[in-house]
């Protein structure tokens, strides 16, 4: 393993790590998380659902096989997470764009442990058919 590899496998273990602990809260039903949730508009009985759902993304982000599909549908959960935080008019650079830091950090690891992704994203760049 080379140190871009480390690097891309030390940002996958952490982006892995925030999606399990901020499943866990939601999974535990910790106050915080609940009062957080209710802020941002969604009703508690959204709580358990959502921390099973971000949980299912973690484990398949995690698991090497998988963690293109992880990767790809923790996308879709962290666009609902900034659509939710701009509708409610939450601060831009803190809560807004939180997601899209994490999914940089997700992404980031996950092309530095594969290179051949991120060559075979570069390689189609651009083309409107395949060939």
């Amino acid at each position: 393993m080379n140190w871009k590899q480390r690097i891309g496998a030390g940002l996958s273990v952490l982006a892995a790590l925030f999606f399990v602990l901020d499943a866990m809260g939601k999974l535990l039903m910790l106050e915080p998380v609940l009062q957080g949730t209710q802020a941002l508009g969604w009703p508690l009985s959204a709580v358990v659902p959502l921390g099973i759902l971000l949980l299912i993304g973690a484990v398949l982000y995690a698991v090497p096989s998988t963690s293109l599909l992880g990767a790809i549908y923790l996308t879709g959960f962290l666009g609902g997470a900034v659509a939710t935080h701009y509708r409610v008019g939450s601060p831009l650079a803190t809560h807004v764009l939180f997601g899209v830091y994490v999914g940089v950090v997700m992404w980031a690891g996950l092309l530095l442990r594969y290179p051949d992704l991120l060559r075979a994203v570069l390689r189609h760049r651009g083309r409107t058919q395949p060939r």
